[in-house]
């Protein structure tokens, strides 16, 4: 094969990754499975060409159809290989041990989010005993102005940041018919205290029976690198028990702001 018409099969296969990614960025960033018609139309791609990636996809698990409404998601290898990236990422390793211990020390569950396009996303966790049947599920994105995490977030990342992923998530909930608006002048409030106190606090506001105590790591940059949240009955973390658990989780954000070069 002659050296041009290799360098051009190369260009070739390359443009054809591209093309295939511009589907799988639909699917990642849609809240459900979606029908051919409309992932094409996201991705700016006639349905017929689309529909000859999703099958290589769905071959190699990258995406899955459903049997009833033939809609396309993302499948059990995609998950597996954003996993994997997260467990590549050092704050997640850092941060494992002081997970575990955490968890120990208060029979909570504890969960570390990193920050995403759409707000921040649970990538690692510790069941504790205290949690009952109530998972944590890693992958699930939180609300921004409505759990102790989001809270820590607003008041690190910047004004911009925030806002963007706050209207993604108010058109959401515009989709689901929820068009109540969160009061500005409390949020504010609420970030402020953040800021003054190193840490977030949210009472039933994701699970009616349960409350999070939420506290930030730092990176050697001084930057925002994760949230970590301590998430336990809402009997059992009022009063006094609230503020023993915000002891321990800032000195467990501690620990870890410090490996990170805080």
């Amino acid at each position: 094969m002659a050296e041009g018409e290799s360098d051009k099969n190369l260009r070739r296969r390359v443009q054809s990754i591209e093309v295939g990614f511009r589907v799988l960025r639909v699917l990642r960033m849609a809240e459900g499975p979606l029908p051919l018609r409309e992932i094409a139309a996201r991705a700016g791609m006639p349905p017929s060409k689309v529909h000859l990636y999703l099958v290589s996809f769905v071959r190699e698990d990258m995406a899955y159809q459903d049997a009833k409404t033939g809609y396309y998601g993302l499948g059990t290898f995609a998950i597996q290989l954003g996993l994997a990236a997260i467990r590549q990422l050092d704050v997640v390793s850092v941060a494992a041990d002081a997970m575990s211990e955490l968890r120990d020390k208060t029979q909570c569950a504890v969960y570390l989010s990193l920050w995403g396009d759409r707000g921040p996303c649970i990538v690692a966790k510790a069941d504790g005993a205290l949690q009952g049947s109530f998972a944590v599920r890693l992958g699930y994105i939180l609300p921004i102005t409505g759990s102790a995490t989001g809270l820590i977030f607003m008041a690190n990342l910047p004004k911009a940041e925030i806002d963007r992923a706050r209207q993604a998530e108010e058109a959401y909930q515009k989709f689901l018919g929820n068009n109540v608006k969160p009061n500005e002048k409390e949020i504010a409030r609420q970030v402020e205290n953040v800021r003054k106190n190193r840490y977030a606090s949210s009472t039933g506001l994701v699970n009616p029976n349960f409350a999070a105590v939420a506290a930030p790591i730092y990176d050697y940059a001084g930057k925002l690198a994760a949230t970590i949240t301590v998430l336990g009955p809402l009997e059992f973390v009022r009063s006094q028990k609230e503020e023993e658990l915000v002891k321990l989780m800032l000195a467990a954000a501690d620990s870890v702001s410090q490996r990170m070069g805080a």
